[in-house]
């Protein structure tokens, strides 16, 4: 008898609270619906409303995060869990899922950082600890980079802003730092008009600042030779192998003869 008591006031529980689980269920997937609908609207209108690309995903993902929370009220209120004891228990978890999670906290601190002081901004060509690229968005917990080579690189913002961040964008213009070496026997003067002749030669070389070429060193059997053209970032590998090229050229062309170099220094941006 107590068996088939107990059994039937699971039924007679299961029955009661059957219409309110199969609502909050129903509730919940409608609401879900919803809400990436409303984003689609939101997104939209903060981007009419002129604010920048690297803002609107960060305050999307906020909002998006905000409306769920309070779909899971509203799920939990069908269901019959009284709210306010929902919210001491979520209050609690939120709590332990904070200490858990201090690092992503530290992440969206400092993405709010990233948007308030923009040290970069979407778009920008910069170096984050050691992975260089474009930026392509910056998220509540992560910045999200495209490299040189395609590359999809996340790197997450505590990170990116607890070392040192180059801006390569900022000033729009890089320095394209070149080398070529040299024999002794040559005539550096020579070499030097060379030299100045093919970069001004080699298309999309800024005139302001001017190019420089000087001795960088002198190595043991040869004279090394800094070249050093300037260069918008859009255009930076451009100038980077069109001057190398237009200079082997015109010092074969003089009669110049090159010293073998154990390695070329790559310039300010990596590759």
């Amino acid at each position: 008898m107590d068996v088939q008591a107990k059994l039937g006031g699971l039924v007679d529980m299961a029955i009661a609270y059957a219409p309110k689980v199969l609502m909050a269920i129903v509730t919940l997937i409608i609401g879900l619906w919803i809400i990436g609908r409303v984003m689609k609207f939101i997104r939209a209108g903060l981007v009419k409303a002129g604010l920048g690309e690297d803002l609107v995903p960060f305050l999307s993902s906020l909002i998006s995060v905000l409306l769920k929370v309070m779909l899971l009220f509203s799920v939990a209120g069908i269901v019959g869990i009284e709210t306010t004891s929902f919210v001491a228990v979520l209050a609690a978890a939120g709590f332990a899922v904070g200490m858990a999670l201090q690092g992503s906290l530290a992440n969206f601190a400092a993405g709010v950082m990233v948007l308030i002081f923009k040290p970069y901004k979407v778009g920008d060509l910069v170096s984050v600890q050691d992975q260089l690229g474009h930026v392509e968005e910056i998220q509540i917990f992560n910045t999200i980079m495209k490299s040189l080579d395609n590359k999809k690189v996340i790197v997450p913002n505590g990170q990116a802003i607890s070392g040192v961040i180059t801006n390569l964008t900022t000033e729009g213009v890089l320095r394209v730092d070149l080398e070529v070496q040299v024999g002794y026997a040559e005539d550096f003067p020579k070499v030097q008009q060379v030299i100045y002749d093919a970069i001004a030669k080699t298309p999309k070389v800024l005139r302001d600042p001017a190019p420089y070429v000087g001795i960088l060193s002198f190595e043991s059997h040869n004279i090394k030779i800094a070249v050093r053209p300037y260069a918008t970032t859009a255009d930076y590998w451009d100038v980077y192998f069109e001057t190398y090229k237009n200079v082997k050229t015109a010092l074969s062309e003089a009669g110049v003869q090159m010293a073998y170099a154990e390695g070329l220094s790559v310039g300010p941006i990596g590759k």
